[in-house]
């Protein structure tokens, strides 16, 4: 058999102390083990390197397991997340730590109504206290009423500024280990919300629109700015270094789909370049065959020009637990990448907007590609296909 077609399996007995690394490289070897080997080593080689943009996508109940402090934080702090685009429930529960309040292990084996009752939340095995709900809800409109949220602004922006004042009761009740909203504030990492109304946040918001708040939350800003990081990713700012994209997607839904959408949005309505992500890493349980974008595989979206064709064998998909998977991967990378420079892309948003919008008018405004001959001589009046910014697409 030819030895081309994969490396050879070599059993060997596991040793009573053995590190995370040659765990995953050695003992990880079949199935969706061995995917997860895969992206632990593309993310180790390729990705998480000097002159890659990486932007995360997060759904799932991955806060209220802890793991904005103890999986996420640390990865922003590391510099291998530079943006990300999250459920805004896993924002909200994530505050939950950032304010000092307490939520347990438990079992999914109890009685709902009981727990009713007794003033208690479950999230699967994960249970606290109504209360932490509402003190989240009461703290969430105090902060909102302030004067710089008084205006309209995109979800990067808000949440900055949410995370601002979440770091400030980090240190005053004396939190030890900062959660993932205050975390990204400090290091200027934006994080987006694809669809704002849908969580506790969003309906705090709602509510204190009904007694006059100003606040709007805009998501034409985060569109743009979301394609503005993916058109001047390919500008590494490292001397013969072309820059790249990864997009890594943790579950699928909506936060999956507006990482990705940030290429159409560069050709197909801007009509600027067509490239495609470089990098394309997926955790999920979802099944492709359903039709559901949460299961839709890396090849299916070349076809929407979300992913580089030139770049499948960068693309990996694991069909496995995330919260099995997450932590494996951060502890493999923490141990074999050293820290990467934060890009701060917070810091850059006006800029890099404006980029993306004088490339855009200057794209705009060009003259428009001469038209078919034969098209040209037709007595019908002749239809050309045009981008949504007018220019002609090239046949």
């Amino acid at each position: 058999m030819s030895k081309k077609l994969g490396k050879k399996i070599a059993p060997a007995p596991m040793p009573g102390e053995i590190n995370v690394v040659d765990l995953v490289d050695n003992y990880f070897s079949a199935y969706n083990s061995a995917r997860l080997r895969e992206i632990c080593q593309l993310l180790s080689q390729d990705v998480l390197k000097e002159g890659v943009t990486v932007g995360v996508s997060l759904s799932g109940a991955m806060t209220p397991a802890g793991f904005g402090v103890s999986i996420l934080a640390p990865l922003i702090r590391n510099g291998f997340i530079d943006f990300m685009i999250s459920t805004g429930a896993n924002l909200y529960h994530d505050i939950h730590y950032g304010l000092g309040f307490e939520l347990f292990s438990s079992t999914p084996f109890v009685d709902d109504v009981q727990l009713r009752e007794q003033g208690t939340i479950r999230i699967y095995d994960i249970v606290f206290g109504y209360d932490v709900l509402l003190e989240t809800d009461a703290f969430i409109r105090k902060v909102l009423q302030a004067e710089v949220f008084q205006k309209r602004m995109g979800t990067a922006e808000f949440h900055y500024l949410l995370g601002k004042y979440v770091r400030e009761v980090e240190k005053q009740v004396g939190v030890k280990h900062s959660c993932l909203l205050a975390t990204a504030y400090e290091c200027g990492v934006p994080i987006y919300t694809s669809s704002p109304g849908d969580s506790s946040i969003g309906m705090n918001v709602a509510a204190l629109a009904l007694e006059g708040s100003q606040l709007l939350i805009d998501p034409s800003i985060d569109v743009n700015e979301t394609a503005a990081i993916a058109y001047t990713a390919r500008e590494s700012g490292i001397p013969g270094v072309e820059g790249e994209s990864a997009a890594i997607m943790i579950g699928g839904g909506s936060p999956k789909n507006f990482l990705l959408q940030t290429q159409p949005q560069l050709h197909e309505v801007l009509g600027l370049e067509e490239r495609g992500h470089d990098y394309f890493v997926q955790i999920t349980d979802a099944r492709p065959d359903t039709g559901g974008l949460s299961g839709a595989t890396p090849s299916e979206a070349v076809s929407w020009g979300k992913v580089d064709p030139e770049e499948l064998p960068n693309t990996i998909v694991c069909y496995t637990d995330s919260t099995i998977a997450l932590p494996v991967i951060t502890a493999y990378v923490m141990n074999k990448c050293q820290p990467r420079e934060l890009k701060r892309l917070y810091d850059r948003r006006d800029e890099i907007t404006e980029k993306l919008r004088s490339d855009y008018l200057a794209a705009k405004s060009r003259p428009t590609e001469e038209i078919p001959a034969a098209m040209a001589e037709s007595t019908a009046e002749p239809s050309v296909a045009t981008y949504p910014c007018g220019r002609v697409i090239p046949q």
